[in-house]
């Protein structure tokens, strides 16, 4: 399985997701430009955090014009696993590739620190080796992670199962509507969550909570391509 960590000028969690992936999976990864045009060589692709552009205009709605987010809208249509942590959430939403957008903090603070969140959904190739309702601990570090979508679209969110991740009941640190933390499209294969997963691969950074999403969509890559194949 090959993975891609796309990178944005700003871009500051690329080398986490890199690592992430290289220690906890053991799995080919790449660091691809911004100006890339082909992705067709890769399994997953990871749209990391940081400040893309600066954050200039709004978080990620410059990002959203780079030549490679055709690919990898392209990637998500073809059914490719495709993970937006952070300001590649910002990213995802903007590109209309996940609904809802992220607002400031409702306390229009930056917030970094522990969160414990709730698994809603233990169904995507993400999160396959949770625990539907299990309290997991993934860090945040965010400014505008306030997820925001309007009463219809939310309805169809809860209605689809498409809610992923909640902060925990009375812990929401940002405002976040429905406690929403992280969501997925209608396919399962496009998720987008605030936390850092690939700031909790390893108890020596306070939490391997986030490591299973890394195990998980290996493991339903390798189910998709039968049991034999290896790497």
């Amino acid at each position: 399985m090959r993975f891609a960590v796309i990178v944005f000028p700003g871009s500051n969690c690329d080398i986490d997701c890199y690592k992430a992936v290289e220690e906890t999976i053991g799995q080919p990864v790449d660091y691809v430009w911004h100006t890339a045009t082909d992705l067709s060589a890769y399994d997953a692709i990871i749209v990391p955090g940081g400040f893309s552009y600066g954050d200039y205009l709004r978080c990620g709605a410059i990002a959203r014009f780079a030549p490679v987010m055709n690919e990898v809208r392209k990637a998500a249509e073809e059914g490719k696993y495709v993970l937006g942590i952070c300001n590649g959430f910002q990213i995802l939403t903007e590109a209309g590739l996940l609904p809802g957008v992220l607002l400031r903090n409702r306390d229009l603070k930056f917030r970094c620190h522990p969160a414990l969140l709730e698994v809603v959904n233990n169904e995507t190739p993400f999160t396959r080796d949770y625990a539907k309702g299990e309290i997991v601990n993934i860090p945040i570090a965010h400014g505008e992670g306030n997820y925001y979508c309007d009463e219809e679209t939310l309805a169809k969110l809860e209605a689809n199962g498409q809610v992923v991740f909640r902060y925990k009941a009375g812990e929401n640190p940002n405002g976040s509507v429905s406690d929403i933390a992280g969501i997925c499209n209608e396919g399962r294969n496009v998720v987008g969550m605030m936390p850092h997963p690939e700031r909790a691969v390893s108890e020596l950074l306070g939490s391997s909570d986030g490591k299973r999403m890394f195990t998980s969509v290996l493991s339903a890559w390798r189910e998709r391509h039968g049991a034999t194949v290896n790497g």
